[in-house]
């Protein structure tokens, strides 16, 4: 049954929520709480996280959800572990097994063969993204097809692994574990990474946890913890929130023009805007640390690329979870 948004005695305002997402929830389920603890459903996010998967999300609150187009494309970290020896329909531990390779298979792989493999996955490199993917294919999720029972076939990427580090390994029976640490380029799929290392080493691999860590300059150890449904506990998000100005400066030159060529932007006119800020994006900051929006070169003046108003409080909307 839908439910009203708690109205709160607060405006909650604009800015960024950095939220450490618990496992066994969507994505969406995240963006539907933060939507009832902040009063609003101006509530988007920077990129989903499996159920299965924890860790950073990036939402945007109000009008800074503006900010997210320009943090959705940001490298981003992970922890993960990778079992070898099986892989499945899914490429992660919540899929049905489709291969098992025989004990001797495994016991053959020593740390030095998987060393030498992981090598190859560093770098930029041509990667097919897992058939679960978010991808769309005909106007579906290419997870919703698969899951249909239908094939999927995606089409390669490029993608850049800068960093792809073993951290531990562990024998079981009859498989290997290995927990590793990535940064990558957006659009990698760690789930990938999983597939493709147990097929270079003839036992097949897949994903059995997941951790983001970090999307470029944000981290999950400045992130909040969701309440768990049903608790008591409430959610402060306007305590939370990063300011529109304090992320477009994490991510940008930063330049602050008068009042009069704030009044300008906001018009969408061109503005003069001072040498050695680069060509943009450019964080145009008001002189009482309000983001009048981001700004590109374009010649000796600035040119608007967006706008960000200062927002209203929108409460009790309704919306269900």
């Amino acid at each position: 049954m839908s439910q009203p948004y708690v109205v709160r005695p607060f405006d909650i305002g604009s800015g960024i929520l950095l939220v450490d997402k618990p496992g066994g929830i969507t994505s969406h389920d995240a963006v539907a709480r933060t939507r009832k603890a902040a009063g609003t459903r101006k509530v988007g996010h920077a990129g989903t996280l499996d159920p299965m998967a924890t860790g950073l999300l990036v939402l945007g609150i109000n009008s800074s959800t503006r900010l997210l187009t320009f943090v959705v494309g940001l490298d981003k970290e992970y922890l993960a572990t990778i079992r070898l020896g099986s892989s499945t329909t899914t490429d992660d531990a919540e899929g049905s097994p489709i291969e098992v390779a025989s004990p001797a298979a495994v016991a053959a792989i020593s740390p030095e063969i998987v060393a030498t493999a992981l090598a190859d996955f560093r770098g930029t490199i041509s990667q097919v993204p897992s058939s679960v993917s978010a991808i769309k294919v005909d106007g579906q999720r290419a997870y919703t097809l698969a899951r249909a029972g239908e094939t999927v076939e995606l089409k390669a990427r490029t993608v850049t692994i800068s960093a792809l580090d073993l951290l531990d390994l562990r024998a079981g029976d009859g498989y290997l574990d290995l927990d590793v640490r990535v940064e990558c380029s957006s659009g990698t799929y760690i789930r990938a990474i999983a597939r493709d290392l147990g097929a270079a080493l003839g036992i097949g691999g897949h994903l059995t946890a997941l951790r983001r860590t970090r999307i470029g300059p944000f981290s999950v150890e400045a992130a909040v913890s969701l309440p768990e449904r049903g608790s008591a506990e409430v959610l402060d998000v306007a305590a939370a929130l990063l300011a529109p100005a304090e992320v477009a400066s994490l991510l940008y030159p930063t330049w602050t023009p008068t009042a009069q060529q704030t009044v300008d932007l906001s018009h969408g006119k061109r503005v003069p805007l001072p040498d050695g800020l680069g060509d943009g994006p450019i964080a145009a900051v008001t002189g009482d640390g309000r983001l009048a929006g981001l700004v590109e070169r374009r010649g000796s003046d600035a040119k608007v690329i967006v706008n960000f108003p200062t927002d209203e409080y929108v409460g009790n909307q309704g919306d269900s979870e």
